[in-house]
């Protein structure tokens, strides 16, 4: 939550992806909810939340000069009244103390903090209609949203697991025999014995999620999790027109050739996600270090950063929202490994990362990777992937992106920056190594510690090595500013940061 209480940082504020400022002013001069607030309201609750200012007027520079609002009252009886209105606004997610009047330099400043909204509730939309009052947020302005992604939200409010859908028409024909029979063998190394190993396909199948019988119509047939997981390109085609898996191994310099290497389905093998899993992986761990070491007479080749990336890699494919139109797509260069998958996080980041919650969009997906000891349980795997990689002194960041499409990006980069002189390089990454290990180190603190190795630090570079959002890095910023422990001199391309003592 962004906080303001001076007319400092009043003078610093922009608008922005998650800052709305508006002037409120209303007819009489005294102050008025303004009509368009509904329309910020629903971009920001199906966004990543954001903070609305109401007494603010705006210069020709985009920078904001306080007005005031005169009657605040009248103002935030109007806005209550609207968030209880069905017919206004779909759903208030809305508490007491996230709706403050902040008195600066004797006016009355109204600041309105709109949480990202839960999955069940979204899209929040606004006048009573999803498919024509549906907004979300693009840089500083509110964009209404086509029938098309209206409908997916609305699938994704109703479905709890999207690959538990039976597919009419589909069978067992239309999976890779080979496939299926090379995860009966994974089970068998992971689960000796395991009693589903001796059964036939298609109730093996049916144990694992794959085909399915709906106890209230009596369809029964192939899950969308047991084609994508077994089945043959074609068919996962006419299933899911936008499905897509691409490797890409980058060279140093992208102007010689786009890609060293490089998987997609080319007719070559399955097109299935278990064998572009088995096949990528290999790549992905080709040049990590794997340290000699025995345990119980066995070699241990596994480390922190093995385990970092295979769950990154699972996490990427069991939340992905195959029906949108994002690829799946794996890079791995000199800098680190990115992570696309299509479809928004059904968690934000900041809950996710801390652990115990999870709301996984293919959930029979997850548990197939699981039987064969492949990711972690529900809610642990974020912090895994954490663990296994910041605690190693490198960066991880994960984010959400609506444009083009909706998409989930996790990075794990080498060492502290991409970016920058190498000695900064290096005094960063030290101390990002020695605060890491501290475990209860607060976000402010960290902060703190990083722009004073590196005063030149951007917020998105900051989010990247502390693996937070902007948004909450913003907010960090703001705490600290209030207690006069961080102020930035200059604008905030080419300025720097400045710690309080």
């Amino acid at each position: 939550m962004l906080i303001i209480n001076s007319l400092e940082e009043i003078k610093t504020l922009r608008e922005s992806q998650f800052i709305e400022c508006k002037l409120a002013n209303g007819r009489d001069g005294k102050g008025a909810l303004p009509n368009d607030i509904w329309e910020t309201y629903s971009a920001f609750a199906n966004g990543d939340g954001g903070d609305i200012l109401l007494g603010l007027k705006e210069h020709k520079d985009g920078s904001f000069e306080l007005y005031g609002v005169s009657n605040t009252q009248k103002v935030l009886d109007d806005l209550w009244n609207g968030l209880n209105n069905p017919q206004k606004i779909s759903h208030n997610l809305l508490r007491e103390h996230w709706v403050k009047v902040v008195h600066i330099d004797n006016k009355d400043l109204i600041h309105i903090h709109i949480p990202r909204s839960p999955r069940k509730y979204r899209p929040i939309y606004i006048n009573g209609n999803p498919l024509k009052g549906t907004y979300r947020r693009f840089n500083s302005g509110d964009v209404l949203q086509n029938e098309t992604v209206v409908r997916r939200m609305l699938a994704e409010q109703m479905e709890e697991s999207r690959d538990e859908r039976i597919l009419k028409g589909f069978g067992l024909d239309d999976l890779n025999k080979e496939t299926l029979q090379s995860y009966r063998n994974l089970l068998s190394a992971n689960k000796t014995n395991h009693p589903w190993i001796a059964l036939n396909e298609q109730e093996f199948l049916t144990r694992l999620g794959g085909w399915r019988r709906d106890r209230e119509t009596g369809e029964e047939g192939l899950t969308l999790a047991g084609l994508l997981m077994f089945g043959l390109h074609r068919p996962i085609m006419e299933a899911l027109p936008n499905y897509f898996l691409d490797y890409q191994e980058l060279p140093d310099d992208s102007n010689e050739v786009r890609w060293l290497d490089r998987v997609v389905p080319d007719g070559t093998w399955s097109g299935n996600l278990l064998d572009f899993y088995r096949r990528v992986i290999l790549k992905l761990e080709a040049d990590l270090k794997t340290p000699f070491a025995i345990q119980n007479n066995i070699r241990q080749d596994d480390t922190l950063l093995h385990q970092a990336l295979r769950e990154a890699f699972i996490n990427c494919l069991v939340h992905a929202d195959y029906s949108d139109r994002a690829s799946i797509k794996i890079t791995k260069s000199t800098k680190g490994f990115t992570f696309r998958n299509p479809g928004i996080m059904r968690v934000p980041a900041e809950i996710a990362l801390e652990g115990g919650e999870s709301d996984c969009r293919n959930r029979t997906l997850h548990e197939m990777f699981l039987l064969i000891g492949l990711g972690e349980r529900a809610g642990s795997g974020l912090p895994k992937i954490q663990q296994g990689w910041t605690e190693q002194g490198h960066s991880l960041t994960i984010y959400d992106s609506i444009t083009p499409y909706d998409q989930t990006i996790t990075e794990l980069i080498w060492g502290g920056l991409t970016s920058g002189s190498e000695k900064t390089q290096e005094k960063t990454q030290e101390k990002t190594q020695e605060k890491t290990q501290e475990k209860i180190l607060k976000t402010t603190e960290h902060i703190l510690v990083l722009v004073k190795a590196n005063p030149d630090l951007t917020i998105q570079e900051l989010a990247s090595l502390i693996g937070k959002s902007t948004s909450a890095i913003e907010r960090a910023i703001g705490k600290l500013k209030t207690e006069q422990k961080l102020r930035r001199i200059g604008a905030d391309k080419g300025g720097h940061w400045e710690t309080i003592e």
